[in-house]
């Protein structure tokens, strides 16, 4: 994978988890779930990036 597609997707991974715990400790359901859908976006793409990496080795 590209390292820079790598260090983006991570660092929407991270603040995916950021704004989910803040969600939590405030108790607005909102941002929780708005974190957990950038996690689960930012594990897409990293799953899309490992399979095209693969197919070109």
């Amino acid at each position: 994978m590209a390292t820079g597609k790598k260090a983006k997707n991570m660092g929407k991974s991270a603040k995916g988890k950021a704004k989910e715990v803040t969600g939590k400790a405030v108790g607005n359901e909102s941002l929780e779930a708005k974190g957990r859908a950038e996690q689960i976006a930012s594990d897409a793409k990293q799953t899309v990036q490992k399979a095209k990496d693969t197919l070109k080795h």
